[in-house]
């Protein structure tokens, strides 16, 4: 055999391996690290997070049963809107995971604000409310949605007690609610309620059977995915038993402007609204990431509909980093792991 034909020889046979291998290798999501390389993941991971706790109990706000029944239907009562057609539950259904589908949410006569409705579901452990964290507590919250002209269109505080006491079903309610009050119809008592019915809406997932402990709970995607998130410091704010909802941050900046990669058609300025504090401006609260998979569009306007793009998006705009694909995936596998095992 002479050198040419033998150098042809070897092209045709690097190239028939070359297919008989990609016609025969398993494809992967991820690689797959052997078992003992995470066996510090969950001893770290517990420094960081921890499980969702029962309920998110306070002093200020008694969490009888008498009072959460009753929070519960006002939770649900349309009659709390000026037109009888939105309540609480209508933004925040419990049936998809304390959230809508709509990237912002509809209000009396069809009315619509700026800024996306997030679940309720453990929204009672955040450190404050809404996307630029203008309520304290899911108790002041409450009231705010009833009063807004944009959402639930109440004119007043008496308005709205008016209407519910003209209810008698609500007169033997807010009694045994309130069994110590001569008067226990009030704008006060109705937002406590209603705050109290949320503080039960802790709903934990396979993630919180991980932290316990359960090493089996998470299989080793996801155990990688785990390691990958906290790797590439999203753990700077998506932290604690929320995997976020304890910061306020900036959301991108002059540099890095979030709207360039989200392309908000408004551009937000956050807390700055509120403040009109300079270091405010692009600021809102961390979300939780808990349900995440299910509670999409993503970002305080609804503007990203899948969740890979918004991972991808958090990477270069909070990050300054392009996540390899691979990343995305395995993170994405992570989040799933969020998802609460009820709905309701």
């Amino acid at each position: 055999m002479n050198n040419n034909c033998f150098f042809n020889f070897k092209i045709i046979l690097l190239i028939s391996l070359a297919i008989f291998y990609s016609c025969n290798k398993k494809e992967e999501l991820v690689k797959i690290p052997k078992k003992d390389d995470y066996k510090n993941l969950l001893s770290e991971a517990n420094k960081i997070f921890s499980p969702l706790p029962a309920n998110g109990y306070v002093t200020f706000n008694e969490l009888t049963d008498e009072k959460i029944s009753l929070g519960k239907l006002l939770f649900e009562e349309k009659r709390l809107s000026k037109d009888n057609t939105i309540s609480c539950a209508s933004c925040h259904d419990l049936d998809n995971f304390g959230a809508d589908t709509e990237a912002v949410s509809k209000g009396v006569a069809g009315k619509t604000g700026t800024r996306n409705a997030p679940t309720v579901f453990n929204s009672s452990l955040h450190i404050a409310q809404f996307w630029d964290g203008r309520a304290k507590t899911v108790e002041e919250q409450a009231g705010m949605p009833i009063l807004n002209p944009v959402e639930m269109a109440m004119e007043s505080e008496q308005a709205v007690v008016d209407k519910i006491s003209k209810i008698e079903k609500y007169q033997q309610l807010f009694k045994k609610a309130y069994p110590n009050q001569a008067n226990p119809i009030n704008f006060d008592n109705l937002t406590k309620a209603i705050g109290a019915f949320e503080r039960t809406l802790l709903m934990p997932s396979k993630f919180d059977e991980y932290l316990k402990g359960n090493q089996q709970a998470l299989n080793q995607q996801e155990k990688k995915g785990l390691f990958i998130f906290m790797s590439r410091n999203c753990i700077s704010c998506h932290d604690g038993p929320l995997v976020g909802g304890s910061k306020i941050r900036n959301f991108g900046s002059d540099i890095r402007p979030y709207w360039e990669h989200t392309k908000s058609k408004i551009i937000d300025k956050g807390v700055f609204s509120i403040t009109n504090k300079p270091i405010d401006l692009y600021a809102f609260k961390v979300p939780s990431l808990r349900n995440v998979a299910k509670t999409a569009p993503y970002f305080h306007d609804g503007s990203v509909a899948k969740l890979e793009n918004a991972i991808r998006i958090m990477g270069k705009v909070q990050l300054d980093k392009k996540l390899e694909e691979a990343d995305i995936k395995s993170i994405k596998l992570f989040l799933e792991t969020l998802t609460s095992y009820k709905k309701s």
